[in-house]
């Protein structure tokens, strides 16, 4: 084997220069592709080591350039390299250790990294594993990224032939694509690249845990055209080597003394579309995925409808004392939830983390009665709450909160924009009320949050729906130890905690069906929230968190008057319908028509519940869907629990019929469809219409 060694999976062979740790080839062996082959190119790892005695933070140690050869172990599944001590571009010798692995698990190539650090400086980021050379398939016409984006959706970043930059010009050396805040693992825990031909290569974590990461990628030189943001064609040009880096990059900030181990990720190659490359992901994350033990009405179809009562702007919409007749509304429009907001002092998105009743609206007792009359009526009652941010408007802040609030490595704390309502003054953001994100590791916050969580247990309400339970603002890192963790810890490791804490609270209190639901609950938290609340609009929108999580209750805005489209989309992708008339600022019998479409939709997948609700969802996978011989995108194929496969069929045209042939991949027959506004199953042999702006359930 010379001076190489080679590790193969079911899916690639990756090949390693022994001389330097470097990885010089990775080839998908299902789609005869060469992700990296150019040697002069490849890379191992990079450290960056800020020299304070130099007052130079960017300083890099390079995996590939490092003088001493590392030594190496390795066997027909494991490839094993250390450096007991490295050398920094502008730092010397450091006494650290870095042993990097790649051993094949679970049919993945994955990347281990332990960092052993007994030098005087941190060990502040790491890129790795670290790809010199992401070369697109020889005939691909379009190479793409998907990355997540908000909700249960996930975008597509073009990586070939055209590359944006997210950041100014002034901030990088080349084109550069990163993924920060909610967008980046482990809230994302996983990325695909594909091409037009469904060539496709899956990277993800192979551990639940929970550190500052991020995808990072550099297009080099640059760009052929920057008014398009073109890339070249070619592997070299302008006396330039044309290529795109990509890593994972890690920010550990690992202390001297101390020794951490990176998040490890796992490489697979695909042939398929997006979901393929979804359940690389999924068979790995089964490990450690739960269903959270949720009241049992939430296991049942059913509907939400939400209503704001307040805003920072003080609307002061419905009094407490008449929120009844809410209750009687969805009664006689069969709702069966209604979210609050706006319920407490200041209004949404003011007075955080208050969870006291707004005084001009009623008081507590009358909004504890109003509670009780609803859920007598058997409507439940879901208050709206958040416990992310402190209003930094908020009289008590500079003395209780500002000590609490996530800092940043000079001192001060983050300061997220916030959210502008109704008033000329707000929109332009004068007058706007800043949101200060708190640290979840501060014993002190997590005691605040207990007291505004008892607030709403008092209250007699059916649960809480936290929103913004993901959101951290842009932090990553909380750098206070005096909140009891180490310096640069992640800002999203102890968000189970808090979640935990308030469910231990309802234990102690032997407090029954309690609902503790959130708002674009990422991967990892859909383990504790029994509803994962978001907006997924668009024809276009990815169900990549339904892939993810087939079991999970996912619900969804429908807001239009005539909204068709977004119903269909909940039957298509089983997201629960919130009716919210008027941006949640109406009533159900605002938009009758809406209501009566998605009523309709949730009789029809309570009937056929065994395909549609108990039913895995599989996406595209295992079927097909033609129009005149072309393919229709917008279907899904679930598996039903009596063992047979069914499918959605969504026609999202408002003015044209469609004929549509559905066929499963097993050769099972699809036989019968129900379209929505139907009551009965209709028989066909191979095609069916369906009606404009309609859906069919097919058996």
């Amino acid at each position: 084997m010379g001076n190489y060694v080679c590790i193969e999976t079911k899916t690639l062979k990756l090949k390693f220069n022994l001389e330097n740790g470097s990885l010089v080839s990775i080839f998908s062996k299902i789609s005869d592709w060469y992700v990296l082959n150019r040697e002069h190119l490849a890379l191992s790892w990079r450290l960056m080591l800020p020299l304070s005695d130099q007052d130079k933070r960017n300083n890099n140690a390079w995996g590939h350039l490092q003088k001493t050869k590392p030594t190496c172990e390795y066997d027909e599944k494991s490839v094993c390299f250390t450096w007991h001590e490295i050398e920094s571009e502008f730092g010397g010798t450091h006494n650290i250790t870095v042993t990097a692995k790649c051993v094949v698990e679970e049919d993945q190539a994955v990347f281990k990294m332990h960092i052993d650090n007994q030098d005087k400086v941190f060990v502040e980021n790491v890129y790795y594993p670290y790809f010199g050379d992401l070369h697109r398939p020889a005939d691909a016409e379009r190479f793409t990224m998907y990355r997540s984006k908000y909700a249960f959706d996930a975008q597509e970043f073009e990586m070939w032939p055209t590359f944006r930059n997210d950041h100014g010009t002034h901030s990088v050396d080349y084109p550069t694509m990163t993924t920060a805040g909610a967008a980046c693992p482990p809230m994302y825990p996983f990325t695909l690249f594909s091409d037009n031909n469904e060539n496709g290569l899956y990277i993800g974590v192979t551990e639940r845990r929970i550190e500052p990461m991020l995808w990072h990628a550099e297009a080099h030189p640059g760009w052929r055209n920057s008014n398009d943001f073109r890339l070249f064609s070619e592997d070299h040009a302008e006396n330039f080597d044309v290529f795109t880096r990509f890593a994972v990059g890690h920010m550990p900030f690992v202390e001297p003394g101390t020794s951490q181990d990176l998040v490890p990720f796992g490489l697979e190659a695909y042939k398929g579309e997006w979901g393929v490359g979804v359940d690389c992901f999924t068979r790995i994350s089964k490990k450690w995925n739960k269903i959270p033990d949720m009241p049992a009405w939430a296991k049942n179809p059913h509907s939400w409808y939400q209503i704001h009562v307040n805003s920072p702007e003080d609307e002061l919409r419905i009094k407490f004392k008449d929120l009844p007749k809410l209750g009687e509304e969805c009664k006689k429009y069969g709702v069966d939830v209604i979210q609050l907001v706006g319920w407490n002092y200041g209004g949404q998105d003011r007075g955080n983390p208050t969870h006291t009743p707004d005084h001009r609206l009623g008081t507590f007792d009358e909004l504890k009665q109003a509670i009780k009359e609803i859920r007598a009526m058997g409507i439940k009652l879901i208050l709206f709450a958040k416990f992310t941010w402190a209003d930094e408007s908020n009289d008590d802040f500079k003395d209780v909160y500002e000590p609490l609030a996530i800092k940043d490595p000079y001192g001060n704390y983050y300061n997220y924009r916030g959210y502008q309502y109704i008033t000329l003054s707000q929109v332009a953001d004068v007058n706007t009320r800043r949101l200060i994100p708190m640290c979840f590791h501060s014993d002190e916050f997590i005691e605040i949050c207990k007291k505004e969580f008892q607030k709403c247990i008092d209250l007699g309400a059916d649960g809480i729906l936290y929103d913004e339970n993901h959101h951290h603002a842009h932090t990553l890192c909380c750098f206070d130890t005096s909140h009891g963790h180490r310096y640069g810890i992640s800002t999203y490791s102890a968000d189970e905690r808090l979640v935990d804490e308030l469910k231990k609270m309802l234990k102690d209190q032997d407090v029954k069906d309690f609902m503790i639901a959130g708002e674009t609950s990422y991967d990892f938290m859909m383990n504790y929230y029994d509803v994962s609340y978001g907006r997924t609009w668009g024809r276009d929108h990815i169900p990549l968190s339904r892939m993810t999580r087939p079991d999970a209750n996912i619900m969804t805005a429908v807001i239009g008057f005539n909204d068709r489209s977004m119903i269909n989309q909940c039957l298509l992708d089983r997201y629960i319908i919130s009716f919210e008339p008027f941006n949640f600022k109406g009533l159900l019998s605002d938009y009758p028509t809406t209501v009566e479409y998605g009523t309709k939709m949730d009789k029809l997948r309570t009937e056929m519940r065994e395909y549609f609700w108990d039913g895995k969802f599989c996406n595209r996978i295992n079927g097909e869907v033609t129009i005149d011989g072309n393919k229709h995108p917008h279907y899904a194929v679930y598996q039903g629990t009596n063992g047979k496969q069914g499918m959605i069929i969504c026609n999202y045209d408002e003015e044209k019929a469609i004929t549509v042939m559905p066929t499963l991949a097993d050769g099972q027959k699809l036989t019968q469809y129900r379209l929505v506004d139907e009551d009965e199953l209709t028989t066909f042999s191979a095609t069916f219409i369906i009606p404009p702006n309609s859906a069919a359930a097919v058996i």
